[in-house]
Protein backbone atom coordinates (compact mmCIF):
# COMPACT_ATOMS: atom_id res chain seq x y z
CA UNK A 1 0.00 0.00 0.00
CA UNK A 2 1.52 3.71 -0.77
CA UNK A 3 1.51 6.55 1.41
CA UNK A 4 -1.47 8.46 2.06
CA UNK A 5 -3.85 5.73 -0.10
CA UNK A 6 -7.67 6.02 0.10
CA UNK A 7 -8.80 2.75 -0.82
CA UNK A 8 -6.38 1.85 -3.78
CA UNK A 9 -6.16 5.53 -4.74
CA UNK A 10 -3.52 8.32 -3.45
CA UNK A 11 0.21 7.51 -2.60
CA UNK A 12 3.78 9.00 -3.97
CA UNK A 13 4.35 8.82 -7.85
CA UNK A 14 7.07 10.41 -8.48
CA UNK A 15 10.52 11.27 -10.29
CA UNK A 16 13.34 10.51 -8.24
CA UNK A 17 14.36 13.95 -7.91
CA UNK A 18 11.34 14.93 -6.75
CA UNK A 19 10.50 11.90 -3.88
CA UNK A 20 12.99 12.89 -0.93
CA UNK A 21 12.17 16.16 -0.73
CA UNK A 22 8.02 15.08 -1.06
CA UNK A 23 8.89 12.60 2.25
CA UNK A 24 10.66 15.68 4.07
CA UNK A 25 7.57 17.10 3.73
CA UNK A 26 5.01 14.23 4.85
CA UNK A 27 7.91 13.77 7.56
CA UNK A 28 7.80 17.62 8.51
CA UNK A 29 3.32 17.60 8.67
CA UNK A 30 3.31 14.44 10.70
CA UNK A 31 5.66 16.14 13.25
CA UNK A 32 3.24 19.36 13.06
CA UNK A 33 0.03 18.31 12.77
CA UNK A 34 -1.13 16.97 16.03
CA UNK A 35 1.85 19.63 17.66
CA UNK A 36 0.14 22.49 20.42
CA UNK A 37 2.07 25.05 19.48
CA UNK A 38 1.60 24.82 15.78
CA UNK A 39 -2.07 24.07 15.85
CA UNK A 40 -2.38 27.50 18.09
CA UNK A 41 -0.40 29.18 15.69
CA UNK A 42 -3.09 28.20 12.58
CA UNK A 43 -5.68 28.17 14.58
CA UNK A 44 -4.80 32.11 15.52
CA UNK A 45 -4.04 33.01 11.95
CA UNK A 46 -7.21 31.68 11.00
CA UNK A 47 -9.69 33.51 13.86
CA UNK A 48 -7.40 36.98 13.76
CA UNK A 49 -6.27 37.28 10.46
CA UNK A 50 -8.56 34.80 8.01
CA UNK A 51 -11.53 35.70 9.74
CA UNK A 52 -12.93 32.70 11.00
CA UNK A 53 -15.55 31.16 12.24
CA UNK A 54 -16.93 31.95 8.83
CA UNK A 55 -20.63 32.63 8.78
CA UNK A 56 -23.03 29.81 8.59
CA UNK A 57 -26.30 31.88 6.72
CA UNK A 58 -30.21 30.94 6.12
CA UNK A 59 -30.81 31.78 2.73
CA UNK A 60 -34.51 32.84 3.91
CA UNK A 61 -35.50 34.11 0.06
CA UNK A 62 -33.68 30.96 -1.54
CA UNK A 63 -35.56 28.97 0.76
CA UNK A 64 -38.98 30.20 -0.19
CA UNK A 65 -38.47 31.14 -3.68
CA UNK A 66 -37.47 27.25 -3.91
CA UNK A 67 -40.27 25.79 -1.86
CA UNK A 68 -38.57 22.57 -0.30
CA UNK A 69 -35.70 22.40 2.03
CA UNK A 70 -34.51 25.19 4.37
CA UNK A 71 -31.43 26.18 2.79
CA UNK A 72 -28.00 27.50 4.78
CA UNK A 73 -24.97 29.12 2.82
CA UNK A 74 -21.41 28.44 4.60
CA UNK A 75 -20.17 31.59 3.69
CA UNK A 76 -16.21 31.10 2.61
CA UNK A 77 -16.56 33.74 0.57
CA UNK A 78 -16.36 36.46 3.62
CA UNK A 79 -12.89 34.91 4.65
CA UNK A 80 -9.62 37.33 4.31
CA UNK A 81 -8.87 37.07 0.27
CA UNK A 82 -12.52 35.69 -0.27
CA UNK A 83 -12.10 32.22 -0.87
CA UNK A 84 -11.73 29.06 1.12
CA UNK A 85 -8.03 28.50 0.17
CA UNK A 86 -6.62 30.82 2.66
CA UNK A 87 -7.27 28.27 5.36
CA UNK A 88 -5.10 25.71 3.83
CA UNK A 89 -2.50 28.05 2.84
CA UNK A 90 -1.84 29.03 6.23
CA UNK A 91 -1.56 25.56 7.49
CA UNK A 92 1.15 24.56 4.43
CA UNK A 93 2.97 28.03 5.10
CA UNK A 94 3.79 27.18 8.50
CA UNK A 95 5.31 24.10 7.83
CA UNK A 96 7.18 25.05 5.47
CA UNK A 97 8.83 27.65 7.69
CA UNK A 98 9.50 25.36 10.29
CA UNK A 99 11.06 23.46 7.44
CA UNK A 100 13.18 26.74 7.17
CA UNK A 101 11.93 27.15 3.65
CA UNK A 102 12.44 31.01 2.19
CA UNK A 103 10.15 30.59 -0.66
CA UNK A 104 6.75 29.69 -1.54
CA UNK A 105 5.69 28.49 -4.90
CA UNK A 106 1.92 27.54 -6.00
CA UNK A 107 -0.23 26.69 -8.82
CA UNK A 108 -3.94 28.78 -9.38
CA UNK A 109 -6.34 28.38 -11.87
CA UNK A 110 -9.41 31.03 -10.80
CA UNK A 111 -6.53 32.84 -8.99
CA UNK A 112 -7.95 32.44 -5.51
CA UNK A 113 -5.15 30.11 -4.18
CA UNK A 114 -2.74 32.48 -5.99
CA UNK A 115 -3.98 35.12 -3.99
CA UNK A 116 -4.14 33.77 -0.73
CA UNK A 117 -0.06 31.89 -1.20
CA UNK A 118 1.00 35.55 -1.90
CA UNK A 119 -0.52 36.98 0.89
CA UNK A 120 0.57 34.90 3.32
CA UNK A 121 4.36 34.81 1.53
CA UNK A 122 3.75 38.83 2.13
CA UNK A 123 2.77 38.63 6.41
CA UNK A 124 5.43 35.89 6.69
CA UNK A 125 8.23 37.92 4.89
CA UNK A 126 8.56 35.07 2.03
CA UNK A 127 9.46 35.00 -1.68
CA UNK A 128 6.38 33.75 -3.85
CA UNK A 129 6.06 32.95 -7.66
CA UNK A 130 2.59 31.60 -9.12
CA UNK A 131 2.66 29.39 -12.05
CA UNK A 132 -1.13 30.26 -13.64
CA UNK A 133 -2.15 28.89 -17.44
CA UNK A 134 -2.30 32.07 -19.77
CA UNK A 135 -6.00 31.30 -20.34
CA UNK A 136 -6.36 31.90 -16.60
CA UNK A 137 -4.29 34.72 -16.64
CA UNK A 138 -6.21 36.31 -19.42
CA UNK A 139 -9.31 35.89 -18.17
CA UNK A 140 -8.51 36.39 -14.21
CA UNK A 141 -6.81 39.67 -14.91
CA UNK A 142 -7.97 41.19 -11.36
CA UNK A 143 -6.53 38.26 -9.51
CA UNK A 144 -3.07 38.35 -11.36
CA UNK A 145 -3.03 42.09 -10.59
CA UNK A 146 -3.72 41.22 -6.77
CA UNK A 147 -1.05 38.59 -6.64
CA UNK A 148 1.32 41.31 -8.20
CA UNK A 149 0.05 44.04 -5.67
CA UNK A 150 1.47 41.43 -3.14
CA UNK A 151 5.04 41.17 -4.09
CA UNK A 152 4.37 37.65 -6.44
CA UNK A 153 5.72 37.33 -9.45
CA UNK A 154 3.11 35.57 -11.97
CA UNK A 155 4.59 33.32 -14.52
CA UNK A 156 1.52 32.60 -17.47
CA UNK A 157 2.23 29.11 -18.10
CA UNK A 158 1.85 28.68 -22.15
CA UNK A 159 2.28 25.06 -22.63
CA UNK A 160 0.25 21.96 -23.45
CA UNK A 161 -3.65 23.56 -22.97
CA UNK A 162 -2.26 26.88 -21.09
CA UNK A 163 -4.86 26.08 -18.16
CA UNK A 164 -4.36 24.47 -14.46
CA UNK A 165 -2.87 21.21 -14.92
CA UNK A 166 -0.27 22.99 -17.16
CA UNK A 167 0.27 25.40 -14.01
CA UNK A 168 0.73 22.10 -11.59
CA UNK A 169 3.16 20.58 -14.04
CA UNK A 170 5.56 24.04 -14.68
CA UNK A 171 5.05 24.33 -10.39
CA UNK A 172 6.48 20.81 -10.26
CA UNK A 173 9.43 21.83 -12.27
CA UNK A 174 10.33 24.61 -10.83
CA UNK A 175 10.24 22.46 -7.55
CA UNK A 176 12.44 19.86 -8.77
CA UNK A 177 15.29 22.62 -9.51
CA UNK A 178 14.50 24.79 -6.53
CA UNK A 179 13.60 22.74 -3.23
CA UNK A 180 16.21 23.31 -1.21
CA UNK A 181 14.42 26.98 -0.45
CA UNK A 182 11.24 26.38 -1.68
CA UNK A 183 7.76 24.71 -0.34
CA UNK A 184 5.13 23.88 -3.02
CA UNK A 185 2.03 25.14 -1.53
CA UNK A 186 -0.69 22.84 -3.29
CA UNK A 187 -3.82 24.60 -3.24
CA UNK A 188 -6.45 21.60 -4.01
CA UNK A 189 -6.58 18.02 -2.63
CA UNK A 190 -4.59 16.26 -5.52
CA UNK A 191 -1.04 15.51 -5.89
CA UNK A 192 1.40 12.97 -4.26
CA UNK A 193 1.05 12.25 -0.17
CA UNK A 194 1.03 14.52 1.84
CA UNK A 195 -0.88 16.70 -0.05
CA UNK A 196 -4.59 15.47 0.09
CA UNK A 197 -3.97 14.77 3.73
CA UNK A 198 -2.63 17.92 4.66
CA UNK A 199 -5.66 20.11 2.61
CA UNK A 200 -8.20 17.59 4.06
CA UNK A 201 -7.05 18.19 7.37
CA UNK A 202 -6.23 22.15 7.16
CA UNK A 203 -9.82 22.48 5.21
CA UNK A 204 -11.72 20.69 7.73
CA UNK A 205 -12.09 23.86 9.70
CA UNK A 206 -15.18 24.62 7.61
CA UNK A 207 -16.74 21.32 8.38
CA UNK A 208 -15.90 21.65 12.37
CA UNK A 209 -17.49 24.94 11.92
CA UNK A 210 -20.52 24.36 10.21
CA UNK A 211 -21.33 21.11 12.55
CA UNK A 212 -21.48 22.98 15.40
CA UNK A 213 -23.28 25.92 13.51
CA UNK A 214 -26.20 23.79 12.56
CA UNK A 215 -26.86 22.04 15.61
CA UNK A 216 -26.69 25.69 17.25
CA UNK A 217 -29.78 26.65 14.92
CA UNK A 218 -31.31 23.28 13.91
CA UNK A 219 -30.45 21.08 17.05
CA UNK A 220 -29.63 18.85 14.65
CA UNK A 221 -27.14 17.70 11.50
CA UNK A 222 -28.03 18.85 7.71
CA UNK A 223 -29.31 16.24 5.50
CA UNK A 224 -27.45 17.13 2.69
CA UNK A 225 -24.19 19.34 2.01
CA UNK A 226 -23.23 20.25 -1.23
CA UNK A 227 -19.64 21.76 -2.51
CA UNK A 228 -18.62 22.40 -6.16
CA UNK A 229 -15.74 20.10 -6.47
CA UNK A 230 -12.42 20.59 -9.22
CA UNK A 231 -9.81 19.05 -7.73
CA UNK A 232 -11.98 19.38 -4.53
CA UNK A 233 -10.65 21.29 -1.60
CA UNK A 234 -13.43 23.39 -0.59
CA UNK A 235 -15.47 20.16 -0.83
CA UNK A 236 -13.35 17.93 0.93
CA UNK A 237 -13.41 21.03 3.69
CA UNK A 238 -17.03 20.45 3.48
CA UNK A 239 -17.38 16.93 3.62
CA UNK A 240 -14.60 16.09 6.21
CA UNK A 241 -16.69 15.80 9.84
CA UNK A 242 -19.57 14.83 8.15
CA UNK A 243 -17.56 11.44 6.80
CA UNK A 244 -19.02 9.58 9.65
CA UNK A 245 -22.58 10.51 9.88
CA UNK A 246 -24.15 8.37 7.11
CA UNK A 247 -27.14 10.08 7.57
CA UNK A 248 -25.84 13.33 5.93
CA UNK A 249 -25.66 13.18 2.14
CA UNK A 250 -22.80 14.37 0.72
CA UNK A 251 -22.93 15.80 -3.31
CA UNK A 252 -19.85 17.26 -5.17
CA UNK A 253 -20.83 19.34 -8.21
CA UNK A 254 -18.13 19.09 -10.82
CA UNK A 255 -18.13 21.07 -14.28
CA UNK A 256 -19.97 19.66 -16.92
CA UNK A 257 -19.20 22.69 -19.51
CA UNK A 258 -20.90 22.54 -22.41
CA UNK A 259 -22.17 19.08 -22.01
CA UNK A 260 -20.84 16.01 -20.15
CA UNK A 261 -20.64 14.32 -23.63
CA UNK A 262 -19.14 16.93 -25.31
CA UNK A 263 -15.52 17.16 -25.40
CA UNK A 264 -15.83 20.66 -23.83
CA UNK A 265 -16.02 19.12 -20.21
CA UNK A 266 -14.60 19.21 -17.08
CA UNK A 267 -16.79 15.91 -15.81
CA UNK A 268 -14.21 13.72 -14.41
CA UNK A 269 -16.19 11.54 -12.65
CA UNK A 270 -19.18 11.00 -14.85
CA UNK A 271 -16.11 10.46 -17.72
CA UNK A 272 -12.89 9.80 -16.20
CA UNK A 273 -11.15 6.49 -15.50
CA UNK A 274 -8.47 5.66 -12.91
CA UNK A 275 -4.97 6.41 -13.81
CA UNK A 276 -1.78 8.48 -12.26
CA UNK A 277 -0.64 12.08 -13.22
CA UNK A 278 0.70 14.98 -11.26
CA UNK A 279 2.33 12.27 -8.51
CA UNK A 280 -1.28 10.32 -7.40
CA UNK A 281 -3.60 7.60 -8.54
CA UNK A 282 -6.70 8.92 -9.21
CA UNK A 283 -9.26 9.18 -11.80
CA UNK A 284 -8.54 11.64 -14.86
CA UNK A 285 -9.95 12.77 -17.92
CA UNK A 286 -7.97 10.75 -20.52
CA UNK A 287 -7.73 8.70 -23.85
CA UNK A 288 -7.19 4.77 -24.09
CA UNK A 289 -3.23 5.59 -24.23
CA UNK A 290 -3.50 7.16 -20.71
CA UNK A 291 -2.54 10.95 -22.36
CA UNK A 292 -4.55 13.33 -20.70
CA UNK A 293 -7.66 14.93 -22.55
CA UNK A 294 -7.88 18.98 -23.18
CA UNK A 295 -10.73 19.88 -20.68
CA UNK A 296 -13.14 22.65 -20.55
CA UNK A 297 -15.44 24.46 -17.86
CA UNK A 298 -16.46 28.38 -17.57
CA UNK A 299 -14.84 28.36 -14.02
CA UNK A 300 -10.97 28.60 -14.20
CA UNK A 301 -10.70 26.87 -10.91
CA UNK A 302 -12.85 23.63 -11.93
CA UNK A 303 -11.08 23.21 -15.10
CA UNK A 304 -8.78 20.57 -13.49
CA UNK A 305 -8.84 16.93 -15.58
CA UNK A 306 -8.86 15.10 -12.62
CA UNK A 307 -9.79 14.90 -8.99
CA UNK A 308 -8.39 14.36 -5.27
CA UNK A 309 -7.90 10.76 -4.61
CA UNK A 310 -10.25 11.11 -1.40
CA UNK A 311 -12.51 11.82 -3.37
CA UNK A 312 -12.50 9.08 -5.79
CA UNK A 313 -12.52 6.77 -2.88
CA UNK A 314 -15.85 8.83 -1.63
CA UNK A 315 -17.56 7.76 -4.95
CA UNK A 316 -16.66 4.32 -5.26
CA UNK A 317 -17.50 3.22 -1.55
CA UNK A 318 -20.94 5.30 -2.07
CA UNK A 319 -20.78 7.53 0.81
CA UNK A 320 -20.60 10.52 -1.36
CA UNK A 321 -22.22 11.48 -4.75
CA UNK A 322 -20.93 13.68 -7.29
CA UNK A 323 -23.39 15.79 -10.20
CA UNK A 324 -22.18 17.32 -13.28
CA UNK A 325 -23.32 21.21 -14.09
CA UNK A 326 -23.25 22.68 -17.05
CA UNK A 327 -21.82 26.61 -17.66
CA UNK A 328 -25.57 27.39 -18.56
CA UNK A 329 -26.79 25.85 -15.15
CA UNK A 330 -24.00 27.62 -13.22
CA UNK A 331 -24.02 30.83 -14.91
CA UNK A 332 -28.38 30.65 -13.88
CA UNK A 333 -27.36 29.75 -10.63
CA UNK A 334 -24.94 33.01 -10.25
CA UNK A 335 -27.99 35.47 -11.71
CA UNK A 336 -30.04 33.75 -9.27
CA UNK A 337 -28.11 33.91 -5.89
CA UNK A 338 -27.64 37.60 -6.92
CA UNK A 339 -30.85 38.33 -7.09
CA UNK A 340 -32.50 36.41 -4.49
CA UNK A 341 -30.14 37.07 -1.78
CA UNK A 342 -27.79 39.76 -2.60
CA UNK A 343 -24.53 37.54 -2.78
CA UNK A 344 -22.25 37.99 -5.95
CA UNK A 345 -20.57 34.12 -5.36
CA UNK A 346 -17.41 32.59 -7.39
CA UNK A 347 -18.70 30.90 -10.45
CA UNK A 348 -16.97 27.62 -9.16
CA UNK A 349 -19.63 27.73 -6.21
CA UNK A 350 -22.33 28.15 -8.21
CA UNK A 351 -22.06 25.04 -9.73
CA UNK A 352 -22.75 24.10 -6.01
CA UNK A 353 -25.85 26.40 -6.39
CA UNK A 354 -27.32 24.87 -9.17
CA UNK A 355 -27.61 21.92 -7.81
CA UNK A 356 -29.39 23.19 -4.53
CA UNK A 357 -31.70 24.85 -6.75
CA UNK A 358 -32.35 21.36 -8.42
CA UNK A 359 -32.61 19.77 -5.14
CA UNK A 360 -34.46 21.90 -2.90
CA UNK A 361 -37.89 21.72 -4.27
CA UNK A 362 -37.69 17.85 -4.37
CA UNK A 363 -37.30 17.58 -0.33
CA UNK A 364 -40.31 18.45 2.59
CA UNK A 365 -39.62 22.13 4.35
CA UNK A 366 -38.15 20.04 7.52
CA UNK A 367 -35.35 18.69 5.51
CA UNK A 368 -32.13 20.80 5.36
CA UNK A 369 -29.05 21.38 2.91
CA UNK A 370 -26.38 23.22 3.73
CA UNK A 371 -24.50 24.72 0.75
CA UNK A 372 -20.77 26.28 1.12
CA UNK A 373 -19.69 28.84 -1.34
CA UNK A 374 -16.43 28.85 -1.60
CA UNK A 375 -15.29 31.71 -2.75
CA UNK A 376 -16.91 35.23 -3.63
CA UNK A 377 -17.31 36.11 -7.50
CA UNK A 378 -15.83 39.74 -8.07
CA UNK A 379 -13.53 37.70 -10.49
CA UNK A 380 -15.99 36.57 -12.40
CA UNK A 381 -18.13 39.34 -13.36
CA UNK A 382 -16.48 40.61 -16.36
CA UNK A 383 -16.19 36.69 -17.94
CA UNK A 384 -20.06 36.42 -17.18
CA UNK A 385 -20.99 39.40 -18.60
CA UNK A 386 -18.85 37.97 -21.73
CA UNK A 387 -20.93 34.90 -21.69
CA UNK A 388 -24.38 37.13 -21.78
CA UNK A 389 -23.00 38.90 -25.06
CA UNK A 390 -22.03 42.07 -22.95
CA UNK A 391 -18.60 43.69 -22.81
CA UNK A 392 -17.24 45.20 -19.91
CA UNK A 393 -14.97 48.70 -20.57
CA UNK A 394 -11.98 47.80 -18.23
CA UNK A 395 -10.28 50.78 -19.18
Amino acid sequence: MKSGSYMEYGGQYLPEILLPEIQRVAKAYKQYKDDPEFLNEFHTLLRDYANRPSLLYYAKNMTEDLGGAKIYLKREDLNHTGAHKINNVIGQALIAKRMGKTRLIAETGAGQHGVATATIAALFGMKCEIFMGKMDTDRQRLNVFRMELLGAKVHPVTSGTAVLKDAINAALQDYAAHSEDTFYVIGSAVGPHPYPAMVHDFQSVISKESKEQIKKVEGRLPDYVVACVGGGSNAIGSFAEYIENPEVNLIGAEAAGHGVNTPDTAATMQRGTTGIFHGMKSRFLQNDDGQINPVYSISAGLDYPGVGPEHVALMDSGRAQYVAITDDEAVNAFEYIAKEEGIVAAIESCHAVAEVMKLAPTLSKDKIIICTLSGRGDKDVASIAKYRGIELNED
